[in-house]
């Protein structure tokens, strides 16, 4: 880390406040490099390199396109929380050849941010510069005041600019390091695991219980014909290349874990999670939206929401699929729930972005994000299998056998095709309860590892 000079030392501790690194670039520094660019098509560009300007210390160089939007910049995250409720100034490294003013903010992952400028005199030398966020800024909180773990750098401003709208681009390349401001004592709240937690900022005489994940992977997707899917996230489908934690709410919003040897996303901490395919996708002709989601045992689900939304090419028409306790399917927590709903796509022949808001934040896990045509693959393993369901009819539960042939998973449906239950049997014998069923007709598709088969039930 580079040493600040004597006359600097002065002028923060006559300020009244200290700094402590929040995020650096050098090997063994706290900190590090982790973020999203955003801004669409020419973004910035953002390298680590080292600089020799300063001892041989990495450094982030930031390459600014003028011909990119106007926003453009980075979200970082801060390996410990800057705590801003009793001083809002911080500091910044900076060197610049030539004069610029650049856009920071902060943020807590639930929306709340604040924005400051930097003005950098452009001699080409390293020089911490300090900053207040005390004016309202881009819309942002006029000052802020808070715990804030999020820290964005745009790479473009004006001095005395209120709005992007007063701003315009040039060419311009600087360089930032150690970002630094008085650190939160709070370590239930930074990040890492310490103290006497259980996991990383949970457990042990921490407010939040750590998470308790599923024990069992997702049912696997029945076998599909690859140009009847696209898949946003399966290991059972080719996904379509994508940025898929595009950072609308803040970076980090999902982490990819390991459940039961099937990898599967954790979605965590931020309000949202984009994922921006990278070219649009002609998505007119599929009509199913499945996702498989499991929401931790005992949660309360009484305002719980895991809503997901289409978009078509950026600023086009948006579909939203609303999950919660009152919707078909409902939100149940402690066992893996399949949604697989039809959706109107028909107008989506530039489907180009997908969200996710939850406010069940490190609660939920979900698998086999992907659209679908209603279509499988059968196999002659599959159709030559012992296969039995008994009582059909029945006056309350069916039970369905394969010969060595795992189910993973059992849709039935009523006869205007509305789904009524869905089980995850993973095993070769299950009982379909349809006690709380009307009597009528039914079919249940039947999907295990090698195929799928439709059968009708009949309920007394």
């Amino acid at each position: 880390m580079k040493k600040f000079t004597l006359l600097l030392s002065f002028l923060i501790a006559s300020f009244g406040f200290s700094q402590d690194l929040l995020l650096g670039f050098e090997d063994g520094e706290s900190g590090g490099f982790d973020g999203g660019v955003f801004g669409n098509g020419n973004a910035l560009q953002v390298n680590l390199i080292t600089d020799a300007g300063t001892n041989g210390t990495k450094v982030a160089e930031f390459i600014a396109n003028s011909a990119g939007e106007i926003w453009q910049g980075i979200n970082l995250n801060l390996t410990t929380d800057v705590d801003l409720t009793s001083t809002q100034t911080m500091t910044i490294d900076v060197k610049s050849a030539t004069a610029i003013t650049f856009l920071v903010k902060v943020n807590d992952g639930t929306g709340a941010e604040a924005a400051a400028a930097v003005t950098h005199n452009g001699d080409n030398t390293w020089q911490t510069l300090s900053f207040t966020f005390n004016t309202s800024l881009d819309g942002k909180a006029a000052m802020a005041n808070g715990v804030y773990n999020g820290f964005v750098i745009h790479a473009y401003w004006a001095p005395g600019a209120t709005a992007f709208a007063e701003v315009s681009a040039d060419e311009r390349t600087f360089y930032v390091d150690n970002i630094s401001g008085p650190a939160s004592s709070d370590t239930c709240s930074n990040g890492i695991q310490d103290g006497d937690e259980t996991g990383v900022d949970c457990g042990g005489s921490c407010p939040n219980a750590c998470p308790s994940p599923p024990t069992i992977a997702a049912p696997t997707p029945p076998a599909r014909a690859a140009t009847d899917v696209i898949s946003l996230y399966s290991d059972a489908y080719t996904d379509v290349a994508s940025n898929f934690d595009a950072g609308w709410c803040s970076a980090g919003s999902v982490a990819e874990v390991m459940i039961d040897g099937n990898p599967t996303i954790q979605y965590l901490n931020n309000p949202c999670q984009g994922i921006v395919l990278d070219a649009g996708v002609d998505a007119s002709t599929f009509t199913y939206l499945h996702v498989d989601i499991y929401i931790q045992g005992g949660t309360d689900l009484t305002s719980s929401v895991f809503n997901l939304k289409f978009v078509q090419q950026p600023g086009g028409a948006a579909l939203e699929v609303l999950l919660n306790i009152a919707t078909s399917p409902a939100l149940v927590a402690g066992s893996w729930l399949s949604v697989d709903v039809p959706v109107d796509l028909s107008t989506f022949d530039g489907f180009k972005e997908f969200g996710i808001t939850s406010n069940l934040n490190s609660l939920v896990w979900y698998d086999n994000l992907y659209v679908h045509k209603n279509t499988t693959l059968s196999t002659d393993k599959f159709d030559l299998a012992s296969f039995s369901l008994y009582p059909n009819p029945t006056q309350d539960s069916w039970t369905v056998k394969t010969k060595d042939i795992k189910m993973t998973s059992i849709q039935v449906f009523d006869v205007m095709g509305k789904e009524v239950l869905s089980i995850a049997p993973l095993k070769a014998e299950a009982t379909i309860d349809g006690s709380r069923l009307k009597s009528g007709l039914y079919f249940a598709q039947i999907s295990t590892e090698t195929g799928a088969k439709s059968i009708k039930l009949i309920k007394q």
